[in-house]
Order: C-alpha cells, then structure tokens, then sequence
C-alpha cells in the first residue's frame, strides 16, 4: 500500500536560484509582447478573425483523428501554410463574442488569459490547445488549462521577416537564415508562449449551496480563484520549472486561489472541491480523481490518501489562522508559497507540519517554531 502513495513524498521544484520579495515581479516574458498586439487586434477584428491568424489550431475543426492528419502536423509542426488545406474550416465556437482576451499580472510577470464563458466553447479550447483538436472528454470539474510551451509559429514568422530585413542585403542569405533558424530553435523563449484558458462557470464543479453562499457571490469568487490557482502553476513553473497534474501542486494552487479570492484559506472548501466535503466519503466528480489517472490505488491506499489531503487542509488552515495577516499579503504571501513549494504532501500532513514551515519561512518569523 505504502508503494501505492510514494507520490506524495514527490517534490518537482528546483529551488536553485529563489527569488527575494524585492525581486518580485519578474519581467515579462517575451511573449506578452506579442500578446499585447493580439488583444489590440482583437478589440478591432473579433477573436476569430485576429487570433486565427496567430494561433494555427483555431484554423482546424475538433475531429477524431485530426492530430494525425498530415496537413494538421504540417501546420502546427512546421508552420507550413493553411491557405490551401482544405481541413482548415476554422473552429466552431458557440459564442464568441463572450470571449475575452487580457493580460494578468503575476508574481512571474504578466500572462495572456483567454476567458470563456460558454461552458462548450471552454471545452473547445481545451481540446484544440491541450489534445491537438481531439474530442476527448473534459471532466466537468475542470474549468482552467495553462497551455504551457506552445509552439507559436506566429512569432516564429515574424523573427524570420525581422532577420531577413536585417541580413538580406547578405550573400547566401537562405543558408544563413537556416543557420539562424537553428539557433532560433535552442532559444525557446524566442518562439514558445505559456497562456491561460478560463471557464467563468463555479469553481470545480461545486455548487454555491455545498459552501452555503449565493450563487452571483460564488460565480464571481469562482473567478477570482481559478485564475490565482493557474497564476500560482504559472509562478511554479517559472519560479521553480515544474507545473504538474500533480496533488501537491493542486494543494498549493488552491492555497493561493482560495486566499486571492476569499483573503483566507478555508480548508473546508478545499476539501470540497476534492470531492471530500463529507470526508471520510468521497463525492463522485470530485477534482481528487483527475490527478490519479496513471495511478492504480488499492481502496485502502485510496483511503489513506484520503487522510493525507484531509489533514494536509486542515494543517494548512490552522497555521494560516494563527499567523494571520503576516501570510496572507504580500511579502508574507509570496514566503508561504516558497515554503509549501519546499515540503511534499506527506509533510505538509505531518504533525509537525507548523515546525517543517517555519524552518523554510527565510527569517520572516524570527525562525522557528512559535507557540
């Protein structure tokens, strides 16, 4: 059973160079440059007309079997031109005029954020950008994606047009180019984007009756929240160079969203966006299952999971009261995510879970354990 839950001893963050408060926020990266065309563009021309033209996905229909497509891998492997691919119908969107397009200012720099309303239309983007215009099923708990990595040929064209302009007067210019290219290539901030998508629907699936408020109130925290908990992945994945399925980066991103949204963290909604509200029952639906996929649990390892998240919450929850305001704003904030970024689930479940923060919380307490 024990082999079952080695995952929860997993830490993927590499904290070799953390960030001082004074250093936060980063710079943007690269990409919100471009981003910032594309959302002027998008104010003028609409979403489809502007983006398809930046984002080669959005030119090919959800359709079993489109990420083997030939002409689909020529387009979103190589930037080959789709003027004349006959599969390029464009994607079918039930609204998009309830599409918004913005930047969101992070601790690691701005990020570009799709925001949909329609609940098929999330699901749409979901596929295209995710699993390649597949039709997979989107579990009705999931209402954010950070698409991370994304080949943008849209910049690649333009750094290819900039560095003809500045080098064409150049003998073999088509041969330098492609020496270019290749340098180009080992330098991904030059082509790759990170960016977020965001549904506006209730947060994980939960209705606002489960957490005894209206539901306008629950709509907008809703919100709030989903889009703290993809910064925070973002944050992580910038930070420290992972963003995973991964519980312990869920547990953590909730942290965030929870605080972002409500100024504190309420261990009881986690556990209810888990699908643990009546814990030890499990609620089918509940987000806990989206991160076991690949994993085959006996029942018992199942329930002992169950007790690892249930008092990492709780755990959580009372630490937070006891040094509240220090740790929710800022630099106080920004020291308990480096803190709960350098501990596993299983730690963070552990009785002397308050000790194992402190020791990590860089001088902000005084150092130590407080009783």
């Amino acid at each position: 059973m024990q082999g079952q839950l080695l995952f929860l001893r997993e830490n993927h963050f590499e904290h070799t160079s953390d960030k001082s408060w004074e250093e936060i926020p980063l710079q943007d990266e690269l990409f919100v440059r471009d981003w910032k065309e594309y959302i002027n563009d998008i104010s003028q021309q609409g979403f489809i007309a502007s983006l398809s033209k930046r984002l080669v996905q959005l030119n090919f229909p959800v359709r079993e079997g489109m990420s083997q497509n030939s002409n689909y891998q020529l387009a979103t492997r190589r930037g080959a031109d789709i003027s004349k691919m006959p599969e390029t119908t464009k994607v079918e969107l039930k609204e998009p005029g309830h599409i918004e397009v913005y930047l969101y200012q992070t601790w690691a720099g701005r990020i570009p954020v799709i925001q949909v309303s329609n609940r098929s239309d999330f699901e749409t983007f979901v596929r295209v950008f995710a699993h390649r215009n597949e039709p997979v099923p989107i579990p009705p708990s999931m209402g954010a994606c950070m698409i991370k990595g994304y080949n943008n040929w849209d910049r690649v064209k333009n750094y290819k047009e900039k560095w003809q302009r500045d080098n064409s007067y150049k003998e073999n210019a088509d041969l330098l180019w492609q020496l270019a290219f290749e340098k180009m290539k080992s330098q991904t901030e030059f082509y790759r984007d990170t960016f977020l998508i965001l549904s506006d629907k209730e947060y994980s699936n939960v209705p606002a009756k489960l957490l005894g408020i209206a539901d306008a109130e629950w709509r907008r925290l809703s919100l709030l929240l989903r889009r703290e908990h993809e910064a925070t992945h973002y944050c992580t994945l910038r930070f420290w160079g992972s963003a995973r399925n991964h519980l312990l980066d869920e547990l953590i991103a909730d942290y965030m969203g929870l605080v972002a949204a409500t100024g504190s963290y309420k261990a009881q909604w986690f556990l209810c966006f888990m699908g643990l509200e009546d814990y030890p029952a499990f609620r089918t639906g509940g987000r806990l299952t989206n991160y076991l996929k690949d994993r085959e649990l006996s029942s018992s390892a199942f329930e002992e999971l169950k007790s690892y998240i249930h008092q990492a919450a709780h755990n959580l929850e009372v630490f937070s009261n006891k040094y509240a305001p220090i740790v929710y704003q800022g630099e106080g904030k920004y020291q308990m995510l480096l803190a709960m970024a350098k501990l596993n689930l299983i730690e963070l479940a552990s009785e002397d879970m308050e000790k194992k923060l402190l020791d990590r919380f860089g001088g902000l307490f005084g150092g130590g354990a407080q009783n």
